[in-house]
């Protein structure tokens, strides 16, 4: 049975869809654009847009009862593949060891114009 996260931690879903679920044991993400939950803004600079998608990540993983450590995969949407090592150098702060599987690809655009957009799948603790 699948179970539905929400959390006032991360920005509320902008359509149709979850902020998480969790299935047996794995919790998976949506999406997540560079919102601030708490003043709605949305980054534009790479380096704190990409901070503040993986801070949501971590708010609806830590509501379904885990954590960053237990990221088994993540995908990262970009609108500009150039912005790669800014993303890495900012990735590399949230996962220091036991590295996740990942995939990177640029994209002709994401909603509401955002510069990254990141998913995890995490394992339950």
């Amino acid at each position: 049975m699948n179970k539905i996260i929400n959390t006032q931690n991360a920005p509320e879903a902008i359509g149709p869809y979850s902020q998480g679920v969790i299935i047996d044991n794995l919790v998976y993400t949506s999406g997540q654009l560079p919102i601030n939950p708490n003043t709605k803004v949305m980054e534009t600079e790479i380096k704190h847009a990409t901070k503040q998608s993986l801070e949501n990540c971590k708010a609806i993983l830590e509501s379904a009862g885990t954590t960053l450590d237990n990221v088994i995969k993540t995908t990262v949407f970009v609108k500009d593949l150039n912005d790669f090592s800014a993303i890495n150098e900012v990735y590399a702060q949230y996962f220091t060891k036991n590295f996740p599987a990942r995939s990177c690809v640029q994209v002709a655009k994401l909603p509401m114009d955002a510069v990254i957009e990141i998913e995890v799948i995490a394992t339950l603790l």
